[in-house]
């Protein structure tokens, strides 16, 4: 048993906060003062401590530059209008980590280890949370194959590690999506359902492609047949039709089980409206905005949070949706945003304190 209240910690001499503002903050670009890292070795977890950040001193056989046993979860902590800070359902997150884990046979990280030395580093680190609207720090824990050899197995050593970005929000405008249908993010039996880092990376040509058509992400569809809506690239997609809410299940293994995704179902089912977890296909969300039923649609994940989507491509056709009149996801939007900034009550207990 790992006991991180005895974890190593060194401060910081001198706080880079000084020298950044925390306002109209890029996602992912500054990073706090301090970093948490542990390592695996000899079947047991060691060498749990918080240091100031620093590179990495990597060897070039490290495994996980040649065979991509790489994972992460992102988490958000935010401040309520007290200046009481809190994490987004970081125990969700640590559950999921061990998933993706396991399917990358990575060892387990031990929850004392994951919880509560996340909660240590961002009590030390907790003035790099933003007080502003839409702002917040972002937590990316990780963990990847450290073995120092040239060879196809899970490694025998790993390392574990979270560092912490203040940002602000990760997709400002509404957005405009492209429907994929050749390219493939994830099959039934892969690793769609898992965090893991080779999911992006292969994910980045298809993206590049749109990009160049005049869009910000796509909307994989199923790797069979292209039929069917899985989840956009950094996100889980609804779409409203009439009074229902419709969003791609989990079942095939190929979506990740969004936490955000998640709390937007209890959110909306409590607002009244129809949840469906199912297949849906491009072509009965075609027919539906023909009919006047698709009213909106949108995307839910830790750095999006609620992002609008005013403009679908899907084959020939080029679905647009009024995003200054979005009673759904604005609702959702804003309500989530008050769960986390203590402007509505935390009935699910959904935030962990600092």
């Amino acid at each position: 048993m790992i006991d991180v209240l005895d974890m190593k910690i060194t401060l910081a001499q001198r706080s880079k906060l000084q020298d950044i503002s925390l306002d109209h903050l890029p996602f992912g670009k500054y990073f706090s003062d301090h970093m948490l890292e542990a390592d695996y070795e000899n079947g047991e977890w060691k060498n749990v401590e918080i240091k100031p950040y620093q590179p990495l001193l990597l060897e070039p056989s490290l495994a996980a530059l040649h065979y991509g046993q790489a994972i992460f979860e992102g988490i958000k902590a935010y401040r309520d209008q007290q200046g009481n800070a809190a994490i987004f359902r970081p125990l969700d997150n640590f559950k999921r980590f061990n998933i993706s884990a396991e399917r990358m046979q990575m060892p387990a990280v031990p929850e004392e280890i994951f919880m509560e030395g996340m909660r240590q580093l961002i009590k030390i680190d907790q003035d790099w949370i933003p007080a502003i609207a839409d702002h917040s720090l972002y937590i990316r824990p990780f963990m990847f194959s450290s073995d120092h050899v040239i060879g196809v197995k899970p490694s025998e050593s790993y390392k574990f590690m979270i560092i912490l970005s203040p940002t602000g929000p990760y997709y400002i405008a509404p957005m405009r999506i492209y429907v994929e249908e050749k390219f493939v993010r994830a099959a039934p039996g892969g690793v769609g359902y898992a965090k893991a880092a080779g999911n992006y990376g292969a994910a980045m040509y298809a993206t590049a492609h749109a990009k160049k058509q005049g869009y910000d992400q796509v909307l994989w569809t199923d790797a069979f047949e292209h039929k069917y809506a899985q989840e956009i690239g950094t996100m889980n997609v609804f779409f409203i039709i009439g009074n229902t809410a419709v969003t791609p299940d989990l079942s095939s293994g190929t979506i990740l089980a969004g936490i955000t995704r998640d709390s937007a179902i209890t959110m909306l089912r409590e607002a009244g409206l129809t949840v469906e977890e199912r297949p849906i296909s491009m072509d009965e969300v075609s027919a539906a905005y023909d009919a006047g039923k698709l009213t909106e649609v949108f995307g839910t994940g830790t750095a999006a949070t609620v992002s609008l989507i005013k403009e679908l491509k899907f084959k020939e056709k080029i679905m647009f949706f009024d995003t200054n009149n979005t009673p759904v996801s604005s609702g959702l939007k804003k309500n989530m945003a008050d769960i986390k900034e203590g402007k509505l009550p935390d009935t699910h207990g959904w935030l962990y304190k600092i």
